[in-house]
Formats: C-alpha cells, sequence, structure tokens
C-alpha cells in the first residue's frame, strides 16, 4: 500500500520570512531547492503578497469570517495595514517605475523610427541606383 501524501501547510510567518528573502533578491530557483518549493509556490506566494499584503497570505485552517470581512475591506480602499503591506506597496511602486521606464525606452524608439520615415528621401542619381541609405 503506497502511503498517501498530504500538502504541506505553512504558517503565514514563514511566507513573510521567504517572501522578505524574495524581496531581498536571493535567487528563487536555489531558495526553491532549499526549502524543497516549487518556483511556481514561492511565485504565487510573492504575487499573492504584492497584491494584498500579508493579509492576503493564508495561514493555517479557514480565517474567521469577521476577518475575511476585514480584510477585503481594507484592500478594497488600498490602505496599508502594517510595515509588511508598506513594503509590498513600495515594491510596487518600484515595479511600476521600472515598467515607465521601459515604456519610455520604447517610445524614444518609435518616434526616431516615425522620424526618420516622415523624412523626405533624396532621389536617386540614376537609373537603378539606390535611394538614401544612411
Amino acid at each position: 500500500m503506497s502511503k498517501s501524501k498530504s500538502p504541506r501547510v505553512f504558517s503565514r510567518e514563514f511566507k513573510l520570512g521567504i517572501i522578505r528573502r524574495l524581496l531581498a533578491g536571493e535567487n528563487v530557483s536555489a531558495l526553491g531547492r532549499e526549502l524543497k518549493l516549487t518556483r511556481k509556490d514561492l511565485y504565487a506566494w510573492r504575487d499573492r503578497f504584492l497584491a494584498g499584503g500579508p493579509q492576503a497570505l493564508r495561514g493555517r485552517g479557514r480565517p474567521p469570517r469577521a476577518d475575511r470581512c476585514a480584510a477585503a475591506a481594507s484592500a478594497a480602499l488600498g490602505a496599508p495595514e502594517g510595515p509588511g503591506e508598506e513594503l509590498a506597496a513600495r515594491w510596487r511602486v518600484a515595479e511600476l517605475e521600472r515598467k515607465i521606464g521601459q515604456q519610455q525606452v520604447e517610445l524614444d524608439f518609435f518616434r526616431q523610427a516615425l522620424r526618420q520615415v516622415k523624412e523626405p528621401r533624396r532621389p536617386s542619381t540614376g537609373p537603378g541606383g539606390t535611394g538614401s541609405t544612411r
């Protein structure tokens, strides 16, 4: 008979410790190997934390109804409740600033390309000659 494997359950504090290590820049693959966890789980915890702070990470068992309602209300208002949520907000701001920077680089590229397309072409010097090239 095979022994059934029950899923491993981790406390919210354990998950927060892992997320702190991820946000500090630790390698996800190495961390997964060390803890015998999948990268998928680590990324899911990080994403939940970034979206809703520590309250978004489930601990053991089902949260009481009052806690679920309070967490949903504070998430709807977008108010940080503690240092973990402030860290998540700072991380999200940095992530959005990186994205804006990347979009600015892309906009500059396309503006330059559009300028080159709109410039009038120099006439060729004769039959079979090429137009203007740079």
